[in-house]
């Protein structure tokens, strides 16, 4: 697909955190090396805690909504702590996780609807 080998930037407060570079499309996810910037041991924590939130929910039983509840606020911390620029210039709404050297994420150029899928 096209958007492999592209380079798509994380920031926070227009500083770089960190460049990701798509390995991978399967929409409406891309997927690549995380190369992080020295800005990025400021909001690591944040994704990290996401992360682990999100996994905790995945297995949770599906009647409770606690730890989806946990996870959305976790990631209303990331969102307010970073932005996403596409080679293009900055998307309007993303999901975005980041492990170690890799991400994964999803864009819009228009807000997500509220049921959209969280993982």
């Amino acid at each position: 697909m096209g958007f492999v080998g592209e380079t798509w930037r994380v920031l926070s407060d227009g500083e770089p955190v960190g460049d990701i570079t798509v390995e991978e499309a399967d929409f409406p996810w891309l997927s690549g090396r995380f190369s992080p910037a020295p800005a990025f041991a400021r909001v690591g924590p944040l994704f990290a805690r996401e992360l682990a939130l999100m996994q905790a929910a995945m297995i949770a039983p599906a009647e409770e909504d606690e730890p989806w509840a946990a996870w959305e606020a976790a990631y209303a911390e990331v969102r307010r702590a970073v932005t996403l620029s596409s080679p293009s210039g900055p998307v309007a709404e993303f999901l975005l996780h980041i492990e170690d050297d890799q991400a994964w994420f999803r864009w819009s150029d228009e807000p997500f609807d509220d049921d959209s899928p969280s993982d």
